[in-house]
């Protein structure tokens, strides 16, 4: 799994960022712009996670959208296939000749079904992981300010807890 990671190229620096603001909730136009740069640790470190998560996550769903479109494909052959042997069906005059293609058109109607059935599931696939990368970031991102915010407290208690010198009157 490593290897797949190191053996994509990375994201575009404009998508990375884009993609790091807006999930952030960033804009270019923020009242906020100085805790960005205070931030320039915590970006980075945002920034690596989601392009992990992203370098993880995006091949599979490059290959179901591809196997989307080929499921798509196939369907319109053969819908395209279905209406040639509907045309076969108006031509045809013997009785045997027309059972013989009622019972092919029947196996290209559970091809069809049985790709339809794919694509939804496919769909859901897609779905699916597409929410559960949403969850894992917003959770990466929820843990990073906890520990942030554990930091600062604990900061903070020791710097009240460190001996001052009395002041000599």
């Amino acid at each position: 799994m490593c290897s797949q990671l190191h053996s994509r190229p990375p994201l575009p620096r404009g998508l990375r960022s884009g993609f790091i603001n807006e999930v952030l909730g960033l804009s270019d136009t923020s009242p906020d712009e100085g805790l960005i740069e205070d931030l320039t640790v915590e970006d980075k470190a945002v920034e690596q996670l989601a392009e992990g998560l992203l370098s993880h996550y995006l091949p599979d769903l490059q290959r179901s959208k591809q196997a989307l479109q080929e499921l798509t494909q196939n369907q319109v052959v053969l819908l395209d296939t279905l209406e040639q042997e509907i045309s076969k069906f108006k031509e045809c005059h013997s009785m045997l000749d027309i059972n013989a293609l009622f019972t092919e058109a029947k196996h290209y109607h559970a091809k069809l079904v049985n790709i339809r059935k794919e694509m939804l599931m496919l769909h859901e696939k897609t779905s699916k992981l597409k929410k559960r990368a949403l969850k894992l970031q917003q959770k990466r991102q929820k843990e990073e300010l906890e520990r942030e915010q554990q930091r600062e407290k604990e900061f903070e208690r020791e710097k009240q807890l460190t001996a001052k010198p009395a002041k000599r009157a």
